[in-house]
């Protein structure tokens, strides 16, 4: 069974950011982009090198890549939370874009590029999709002009949220070729263990599990490994308490605006006490 967690960025980019599987990278592409952005073949422009984090807990660990088609792709798996996350992925994607220039003399021969974050907390939270897409679009009519520009967000918390352990549940979730690479991302050892009932398309998936099932790191890697895998646990259980410290707080906040429309409508204490939970001093404490 898989031992090795697929989300700690040092076992991501061993992963993926590797010429030999080079498959899994364009599989993973090709189930977020559009029918238009598929790739046939990419060139990895950032192999896999321990040096480039062994020594940082909360780098991000990106891989950039260059579609056939000369499209760009920079895929990203973020650990921590940190403040403003949005304003650096785009800035991670302008980097992307106008790097291009250094090759490329005209404006004219720029070619599009997407950033892809794979991202272990929850960052929209105007959305309860785990994948959503985002463009430059006019105001009012919503039609896209500056059509290079695309970031993908994956949210991995939303996608796994209430599968726990049950095989059935996780199979049920899975409507995609997205959704089982997200399957693999959280669930990747129900999926190990159930290979066998895995749809017949999804080779790919069986060859990543098989690759991080005999994957061996060097005394560097597995350091690099285990300070990372500590900060995710971190952070999901972090991330975990900050939900359930929004929804006690939420149910307080609703249970008082309840007791004020009671009391503002002559409810004896008592009745705002039993249908808020609140106490019998709380509330005289809100009536005054």
């Amino acid at each position: 069974m898989a031992t090795i967690n697929p989300r700690v960025d040092v076992t991501f980019k061993k992963l993926f950011g590797v010429e030999e599987n080079k498959d899994l990278l364009i599989s993973l592409i090709n189930s977020i982009v559009s029918d238009e952005d598929q790739v046939k073949d990419v060139q990895i422009l950032n192999p896999y090198n321990i040096q480039n984090f062994k020594n940082d807990k909360l780098s991000i660990l990106d891989i950039k890549a260059r579609g056939h088609n000369d499209k760009l792709f920079n895929i990203e798996i973020q650990i921590s939370d940190e403040a403003d996350y949005d304003k650096r992925a785009l800035y991670y994607w302008a980097k992307l874009y106008t790097g291009q220039l250094k090759e490329r003399g005209q404006y004219s021969e720029l070619n599009k590029a997407i950033g892809i974050h794979i991202l272990n907390f929850l960052s929209i939270r105007e959305s309860d999709q785990y994948h959503n897409v985002f463009h430059i679009t006019e105001k009012e009519e919503g039609f896209k002009y500056f059509k290079d520009l695309e970031l993908h967000t994956i949210e991995l918390n939303k996608f796994e949220k209430g599968i726990d352990d049950d095989f059935q549940t996780l199979l049920s979730r899975i409507k995609s070729k997205i959704d089982m690479w997200a399957a693999f991302l959280t669930k990747y050892d129900l999926l190990d263990s159930q290979k066998s009932s895995l749809p017949t398309d999804s080779k790919d998936i069986e060859k990543a599990l098989h690759v991080i099932n005999v994957m061996t790191y060097t005394d560097e890697e597995q350091q690099a490994y285990d300070e990372h895998l500590k900060w995710l646990r971190h952070e999901a259980s972090f991330g975990q308490k900050k939900y359930q410290d929004g929804v006690v707080k939420g149910r307080e906040e609703r249970n008082i605006e309840i007791a004020k429309k009671m009391f503002s409508k002559n409810h004896p204490t008592s009745d705002i006490a039993d249908m808020t939970g609140l106490s019998i001093s709380e509330i005289e404490e809100l009536k005054s």
